[in-house]
């Protein structure tokens, strides 16, 4: 699997307290435009298993190549809201947002399926917020380290 090259992403959800949770993923796919959906694939042994079993909606956040800090950050230790010293992350919508990602999906939960040691859950898109900057260099993931595109 190290030579499957994937885009990386933050997801965020809150807890049913209000907690706000972010992991790293690289297991994010467009499934559909009609509805827009995507799916995430969330190891039930990550912090942020319990709100995505509650139901929580979640955020997908593509990262932009350099923002390999907050990858590191949000896929390390259990650090709680410490994850969101890291980034330009905003607060101003139903969940945490990277203000300065490549875009940030806001997705409704719709349905999940449990396989093996992960939870496929698939969100229906709400809102899109792009990044206005027309350079568009993902952080790519690819044989265990960081790379971007060309």
């Amino acid at each position: 699997m190290r030579r499957l090259a994937s885009g990386v992403c933050v997801v965020t959800a809150k807890g049913k307290d209000g907690s706000p949770y972010a992991m790293t993923a690289t297991s994010v796919t467009s499934l559909s435009d009609s509805p827009p959906s995507l799916l995430v694939c969330i190891n039930k042994s990550a912090r942020m298993f319990e709100a995505i079993d509650q139901g929580s909606d979640f955020c997908i956040n593509l990262l932009a190549y350099g923002q390999d800090e907050i990858s590191n950050r949000c896929a390390s230790g259990d650090q709680g809201v410490g994850r969101f010293d890291v980034g330009a992350w905003s607060m101003d919508k139903s969940l945490p947002y990277l203000s300065d990602g490549l875009a940030a999906f806001f997705c409704r939960q719709d349905r999940a399926i449990d396989y093996g040691t992960h939870r496929i859950v698939i969100g229906n898109i709400e809102e899109v917020l792009v990044n206005d900057d027309d350079s568009i260099n993902p952080l790519l993931y690819l044989n265990g380290g960081y790379h971007k595109l060309g």
